[in-house]
């Protein structure tokens, strides 16, 4: 199991990211894959949702895959089973994501390892909200 990155670079990505793709988000405000997007946007970030099944999320164009999206993405941030993800990578990697980020509760060695190979930093099973907040970055997301 790789490691996840060290403080230092954690507070690097957020620092450097402007713009966050949110694949598996879900328009649904009981689930963590709305909650963790609004936070984001809150915080100054621009959010952008990937779900085939809805046109639109959070006030937001949701696009089916990361290829359709028309604009560069520095962060890939992932709420789909583990098995799915090496799939995201390979898209997340022709995209020319600098960061592939799996929420918590999501990993994948397979994903991981695409993703490096691609030059992504990898992040896995961790929130991207509630990491935000342990670094003092801000608040944090609400929680359930």
């Amino acid at each position: 199991m790789r490691e996840r990155p060290p403080i230092h670079e954690l507070r690097k990505i957020y620092a450097d990211t402007k713009t966050i793709a949110v694949v598996g988000a879900s328009p649904d405000p009981a689930k963590r894959a709305n909650v963790i997007p609004k936070y984001l946007m809150s915080q100054g970030y621009r959010v952008i949702p990937v779900n085939p099944n809805h046109d639109e999320i959070l006030g937001e164009k949701s696009y089916p895959t990361l290829l359709d999206i028309p604009e560069p993405v520095d962060v890939v941030d992932v709420f789909r089973p583990a098995d799915e993800t090496p799939e995201v990578a390979e898209k997340a990697a022709a995209i020319g994501a600098k960061v592939f980020w799996l929420q918590l509760g999501i990993v994948s060695e397979e994903a991981g390892l695409i993703a490096e190979e691609a030059g992504m930093t990898v992040v896995m099973d961790r929130c991207i909200g509630q990491m935000h907040a342990v670094l003092g970055l801000g608040p944090g997301p609400p929680h359930d």
